[in-house]
């Protein structure tokens, strides 16, 4: 059966016709949920089936928060693909958003959108086994134990976002315009990072430049590293960690892991994603 899978995020949006358990065409574009209102959504939608094809539509991500489409309840961990195919927001009798996962608990509360897909999807294809520790890189750092293919509990660390708000705002913005690379000083950044005194380290970056110890060229890549490292060592348990993930940013946290001494696998998100949304399109009601 053919229908179209959107992953559709805060910044971009990701289209697959999917045909038979393949994917025959895909599409990127910035048209993500921060650039639109509710009552846009049927026309992006409309846009998308005139050149993708007038399939049915199975959307993840934040078009179903509270900033999307419609909001779709969340799902309380521990949660499998057959919960959320069960727990589908339905727009129309073709149209439908996947909803989200939620850790119900006061003193530890967590929520994640469109990261459920690739998760549950990444065990679904076989592409790591059903009991594992997952980590999900990027603006919002996921961490996430699957427990008998479900996904049993998780933690959202906010690195990327903070090492964004270092990079626009504040007293060491200036030093942090150059690439993060892999490197000597991003590794040294890893290490430093794992002692968790991130606050005391990270002005430690701007008394480095007015002493005279560190170059602004790798500023940036330690600066990374001390908040990747700081993420890193606070979950690493001996577990191998399965990153999912594209490759430039996965590869940062596969060295910051082995920096201390853990070990990963990289896992394509896309193709997770995929395998996750067509077997929820099979398990709907």
């Amino acid at each position: 059966m053919a229908f179209l899978a959107i992953d559709w995020g805060t910044t971009n949006r990701r289209v697959f016709r999917i045909e038979h358990g393949v994917v025959v065409a895909t599409e990127r574009d910035d048209r993500g949920a921060s650039s639109l209102s509710p009552a846009d959504y049927p026309e992006e939608v409309a846009g998308i089936r005139a050149r993708m094809g007038d399939l049915p539509v199975l959307m993840a991500g934040m078009v179903g928060s509270t900033i999307g489409w419609r909001e779709a309840p969340y799902v309380a961990a521990p949660a499998g693909l057959g919960d959320l195919a069960a727990s589908l927001e339905r727009i129309d009798d073709r149209t439908a958003i996947v909803p989200g996962v939620a850790v119900r608990d006061a003193a530890n509360p967590d929520v994640m959108r469109g990261e459920e897909v690739q998760l549950l999807g990444a065990v679904e294809a076989g592409m790591v086994p059903p009991d594992a520790l997952l980590c999900q890189p990027g603006t919002h750092c996921k961490w996430v134990r699957m427990v008998n293919g479900r996904i049993a509990g998780f933690d959202t660390a906010m690195t990327g976002e903070l090492f964004a708000m270092l990079r626009l705002h504040g007293i060491l913005a200036p030093q942090l315009k150059a690439p993060v690379t892999d490197g000597e000083p991003f590794r040294e950044g890893v290490r430093r990072g794992a002692d968790r005194d991130l606050a005391a380290a990270l002005f430690k970056i701007r008394a480095a430049k007015v002493l005279g110890y560190r170059d602004d060229a790798d500023a940036a890549s330690y600066a990374s590293g001390l908040l990747i490292g700081a993420d890193v060592a606070t979950r690493l348990d001996g577990t191998p960690v399965a990153i999912l993930a594209d490759a430039a940013l996965g590869s940062l946290y596969a060295a910051a892991m082995e920096t201390l001494g853990g070990t990963s696998t990289l896992v394509d998100s896309h193709q997770a994603f995929v395998a996750g949304i067509i077997r929820i399109r099979e398990l709907q009601p």
